[in-house]
């Protein structure tokens, strides 16, 4: 093999909890990192480990210790099969693992899907827990992808992502800035449920209803809006924060999309706005929300058409993050900084990331 050339496999369990991602890649250094998704699928979670896996933060201890080892194993037999199957030999196998905490103020974050069973599974060695050194630094442990932005995509004014949770990075002052910016699918997604479909395909839904301004303040309004800085949001934060709001505004599920699409677009074209150096900012959208046309059309119109909207292929739009957690691992591998104390408010920059070989 070439030694500037490496395969690698990321997995990815995001907040939305619908699958596991799993993107094979080649990563190649000559001046500047390149990659390839060589292949890429999303692997439907079983429908009692999903469940367990939604419900993880309320489980006990012994539970959550028992789900953290079977998740591990699950996650390698996947990985292993996947690799007989292609007759395929990666270089590692990098996990994000399935988050249960996140709570940096108190220097915790877990995500499960145990480092020794993955690696006892697959058969490669594993990368994971990328996020505890950069918490015990001050940093956030969050967001991660934003290294990956700046190596691989630098041509990019904005790298957005719409998972769960949205988040943005861009340069500033020859420096990497990234936070979280709003929810997205996690609080879209169960309202999806109530009119029968696992999401809103399109934004079609949200298109139908009608705007609560009552509601649209209150988001607004909401004190993480207000912090400056590196910020990130969690599932505490729904249950703490915006949830206690839909669940009291009475509103109508198809009015409820349409109002939270509506806070959407108004806080991340602030963002865009705020932080735009160029007068047509070239922007990356990518992860599920990307195919919520409606949200585009929003955040069209809050940004006046002031922006290029980069046209990712389908793979990159739904694997991105799973392509930036292989990346991670590969340079803690080669024992580069993959963690960047610019995003996440650590007293400096970090190679995280917890090997099983």
């Amino acid at each position: 093999m070439n030694p500037k050339s490496f395969q690698l496999i990321g997995l990815m369990s995001g907040t939305s909890g619908d699958g596991l991602d799993l993107a094979y890649c080649e990563y190649k250094k000559s001046d500047n990192w390149t990659f390839e998704i060589l292949e890429a699928l999303t692997i439907p979670f079983p429908e009692n480990l999903g469940h367990q896996l939604s419900k993880s933060h309320l489980l006990t201890a012994n539970e959550l210790a028992v789900l953290d080892v079977a998740f591990g194993k699950w996650m390698g037999e996947q990985v292993a099969a996947f690799c007989k199957e292609r007759e395929i030999t990666p270089f590692a196998l990098c996990s994000h693992g399935h988050t249960v905490f996140h709570q940096p103020n108190l220097g915790l974050s877990l995500q499960i899907g145990n480092g020794w069973a993955l690696h006892q599974a697959s058969g490669l060695t594993v990368v994971n827990d990328f996020r505890m050194l950069d918490i015990q630094l001050g940093g956030q442990g969050a967001p991660l992808v934003p290294i990956g932005d700046e190596l691989l995509f630098p041509q990019m004014d904005f790298c957005i992502n719409l998972g769960g949770i949205s988040n943005i990075s861009m340069k500033q002052n020859e420096q990497r800035v990234a936070f979280d910016m709003s929810p997205f699918n996690i609080l879209l997604n169960p309202i999806a449920h109530i009119l029968g479909g696992p999401y809103d395909e399109g934004g079609q839904w949200a298109s139908e209803g009608k705007v609560s301004n009552t509601l649209l303040d209150k988001l607004n309004k909401l004190p993480f809006y207000s912090k400056k800085g590196a910020k990130s949001l969690g599932r505490e934060d729904m249950e703490q924060d915006f949830e206690p709001l839909i669940k009291n505004s009475g509103l109508a599920p198809k009015d409820l999309l349409a109002t939270l699409i509506e806070h959407y677009a108004l806080q991340i074209s602030q963002v865009i706005r705020d932080y735009s150096q160029v007068e047509n900012p070239q922007v990356l959208i990518t992860g599920g929300g990307a195919y919520n046309s409606y949200f585009i059309q929003r955040l069209d119109a809050h940004l006046e058409g002031q922006w290029n909207h980069f046209q990712a292929s389908s793979e990159l739009i739904e694997f991105k993050e799973a392509l930036i957690f292989g990346f991670l691992g590969l340079l803690r591998l080669l024992g580069e900084e993959n963690c960047l104390s610019s995003v996440t408010g650590a007293r400096r920059n970090s190679s995280g990331g917890v090997i099983y070989s």
